[in-house]
């Protein structure tokens, strides 16, 4: 009897079945449901999330002044109400100047024109021979109709008239005000809504996405100045016009994802066309080259390289989807946003193949 007990209690216990493909099917199912949700939440709510995330994106940047305004003892949201108002200064300060270079420009464009229209209609003489040769006999007389593409419209993409974006716009001091002032309470009270075992794990996701963003608009600010104060003094140099107004905006245009190069080249040519010479203009468009590379390989890298981690195709998928749904404001928030979905991605573990996917 003591050895039927002994060899009955030596049985192997069975094996836990393995999980179904049935099972893991439906998980991936869930997951692609939920992602495409909320990518139809951000494509028809795009108005409302764009502003909060300029406003997200703004708490970020003037944290550390606030933090520093508590640390003399100034009340808090007095302190986040002097940011933002150094914040609007410095901006209607630099739309004062702008505007009145842009008025000096204006004033000084006929003498741009003549030599623009010269190399308008010499390229467009050139396009038509170009399409007339393509042509066969038969298609001479006929006249095409071509429906011209409404960059316009896509690049303005949620924002039906200036009204509604002014009305917008006039959100995002309010929203940052609140945000700064309220953030520890925001950040808590966030925690709380998930489960006791995901708190902690909430709470660092919150801290690292924070620190990423707040990199990230730094990093972006720093390496826009340093571009732009190469750009002016190169510019300088070749005695090109309006160099320390064109320097600074190539600088940070460069900056602008995707399209940024050719944004970049185009101020300091349409500048340059009959002041300086052909030699001076393609040394521009080199220096302008050169500057985007350095920024692209050296200084993006080792700013925002530890924070961001992305691969360059989840980098140029990203401005791809968020461009097409939200237009330009989606190519500016394009990168941020990625950031902090591959940071909640590592967090949670049936993501975690999509933060895989996303990282270097």
């Amino acid at each position: 009897m003591d050895d039927e007990i002994q060899l009955e209690s030596e049985e192997p216990t069975p094996l836990e079945p393995p999980e179904s493909p049935r099972k893991n099917r439906w998980h991936w199912a869930l997951n692609i449901i939920g992602l495409s949700g909320v990518l139809a939440l951000c494509y028809y709510g795009e108005a409302i999330l764009a502003v909060m995330l300029i406003s997200v994106l703004l708490a970020f940047v003037l944290a550390p002044v606030v933090d520093f305004l508590s640390w003399l003892h100034l009340p808090r949201g007095l302190g986040a109400f002097v940011a933002i108002m150094l914040l609007l200064t410095g901006i209607m300060a630099t739309v004062y100047y702008s505007y009145n270079e842009a008025v000096v420009l204006i004033q000084d464009l006929p003498k741009y024109t003549t030599r623009l229209r010269e190399e308008v209609t010499r390229f467009t003489k050139q396009a038509e021979s170009l399409e007339t040769l393509g042509e066969g006999p038969e298609e001479k007389d006929v006249i095409k109709v071509r429906q011209a593409t409404q960059w316009n419209d896509m690049l303005t993409r949620g924002f039906g008239s200036a009204g509604t974006l002014l009305l917008a716009c006039s959100f995002v001091p309010f929203l940052t005000f609140f945000m700064l002032t309220w953030q520890q309470h925001v950040r808590s009270t966030t925690v709380m809504l998930f489960p006791l075992e995901s708190r902690n794990t909430v709470y660092v996701t919150l801290g690292l996405i924070s620190a990423m963003i707040r990199s990230f608009m730094v990093g972006n600010l720093l390496i826009g100045l340093a571009l732009g104060a190469v750009s002016t003094l190169i510019f300088g140099v070749l005695h090109l016009p309006f160099f320390y107004f064109v320097g600074f905006i190539s600088g940070f245009l460069s900056l602008v994802p995707y399209m940024g190069l050719l944004l970049a080249i185009v101020p300091p040519v349409f500048v340059g066309l009959g002041h300086v010479e052909v030699a001076d203009l393609l040394t521009i468009v080199a220096t302008v080259l050169g500057l985007h590379m350095i920024a692209l390989n050296v200084l993006y890298p080792k700013f925002l390289g530890n924070r961001l981690q992305l691969n360059p195709l989840a980098v140029t998928m990203s401005l791809l989807v968020w461009g097409s749904m939200w237009g330009a404001m989606g190519l500016l928030l394009a990168i941020p946003i990625t950031g902090a979905m591959k940071i909640v991605f590592d967090h949670v573990e049936s993501l975690k193949p999509y933060g895989a996917w996303l990282g270097e």
